[in-house]
């Protein structure tokens, strides 16, 4: 039996205990891989909802130091999110043996 290896690893878009990453280990058409497509959705989606929500605050001038040390709180979230989903996405598609990657 042959070892899984780096380029077989999917890194999923949440954290396990102690915040460190979750892998898949895969060919990325079972129901976690699924899973992971829909919540790397739904977490790009809400990036651009917080940048959209982002602008009108900063437009504001009304906004107290409260509601931006909040949206900056969200926003940090958001790319520590987005950030995974590049990492995970970007080391898909450099996987030698993929289809649509020309080797």
């Amino acid at each position: 039996m042959s070892r899984p290896t780096t380029e077989s690893l999917r890194l999923l878009p949440w954290i396990g205990a102690e915040g460190k990453p979750c892998y898949l280990i895969g060919d990325g058409d079972g129901y976690v891989s699924r899973l992971a497509d829909d919540i790397e959705s739904v977490q790009l989606g809400m990036a651009v909802d917080l940048l959209a929500h982002t602008d009108d605050l900063l437009s504001d001038r009304s906004a107290t130091p409260e509601q931006l040390r909040y949206v900056i709180a969200r926003l940090a979230e958001s790319l520590r999110d987005v950030h995974r989903v590049a990492r995970s996405r970007g080391a898909r598609l450099a996987a030698p043996g993929r289809a649509d990657h020309p080797e």
